[in-house]
């Protein structure tokens, strides 16, 4: 076993992508763990492989996926199950996610991440395919809520509802994106100042124990739609509700995602020692005794 499997609670991160392979080897920068996309290693061998496994003796790794398709009714990719598993294997990552969406029909794999409806349905099609992975790799996995830019008519449940469902049902946890729930209020016409308190009651409606991750990242506010790009620094008011998710389920290990425009990794290391500071403000002695 990697003598580095769990990070701490209270704990940040970086998204480790290409552009910061090299950076990252030569400073050896004090985080707590870093997150990959799953994908970009499902090969037997290579230097991605190698560059994982040499990161891997220095830092606890997240394997965050974008393919498994949770809320597919055709069901779990066994082949990307399979590869999955022996990364798993490999890397003793300190937990493993992907994200409550679908993307495969029977004769298609889209490369997107598309919502689902939240019905009764569509949570027994989740539940059936969560439970399946997680008795593949033997052991609970998260689910992230996502951006959306469209909804569906038929719901039976609200969005948190669905998660607290899918939670109590299948033993897993909620990887929370705090970004994308307040992207989500901005397109559904909420102002800033109503997008913090959407979010916020968003949070509030979790079941709390069952956020495993927290996940920070910016957006970009174009003239009619908002986009969760992951391609700047996190605005303030994602600060705030994340403030308010530290307060509602304690010091979760959070993550900064930077996928678009990657700047110099210094900068994403200026973003952890930000949330390490929102940490260290809402878990302070002096707050403790208010």
């Amino acid at each position: 076993m990697h003598p580095r499997t769990h990070a701490q609670p209270g704990s940040v991160g970086i998204g480790w992508r290409q552009p910061h392979y090299e950076a990252l080897r030569e400073q050896r920068p004090a985080l707590a763990f870093l997150e990959v996309h799953s994908e970009n290693f499902f090969a037997k061998g290579g230097a991605a492989l190698q560059v994982l496994q040499g990161a891997r003796a220095d830092y606890p790794i997240s394997l965050h996926g974008v393919g498994l398709s949770l809320g597919s009714a055709v069901g779990i990719d066994l082949w990307h199950l399979e590869q999955l598993a022996t990364l798993v294997e490999r890397i003793e990552p300190m937990q493993v996610s992907d994200h409550a969406s679908f993307a495969r029909l029977p004769d298609l794999h889209a490369n997107d991440l598309l919502p689902v409806a939240f019905t009764l349905d569509s949570l027994g099609v989740m539940a059936a395919n969560v439970q399946q992975v997680q008795e593949r790799l033997r052991r609970p996995m998260l689910v992230e809520n996502l951006s959306a830019y469209l909804g569906f008519a038929d719901a039976d449940l609200s969005e948190p509802e669905f998660f607290n469902a899918l939670t109590r049902s299948t033993g897993c946890g909620l990887l929370l994106d705090v970004n994308n729930l307040v992207v989500n209020a901005l397109n559904a016409g909420c102002d800033d100042a109503a997008a913090v308190r959407q979010a916020c009651a968003w949070i509030d409606a979790i079941r709390p124990g069952t956020v495993g991750e927290i996940h920070l990242a910016g957006h970009a506010r174009l003239q009619h739609l908002v986009i969760d790009d992951h391609g700047s620094r996190v605005c303030q008011s994602v600060w705030q509700v994340y403030r308010h998710a530290l307060r509602r389920f304690g010091a979760v290990p959070s993550l900064i995602e930077w996928d678009t425009d990657v700047p110099e990794l210094s900068v994403l290391l200026d973003e952890a020692a930000l949330a390490a500071d929102c940490m260290a403000e809402q878990h302070s002695p002096q707050e403790a005794l208010a």
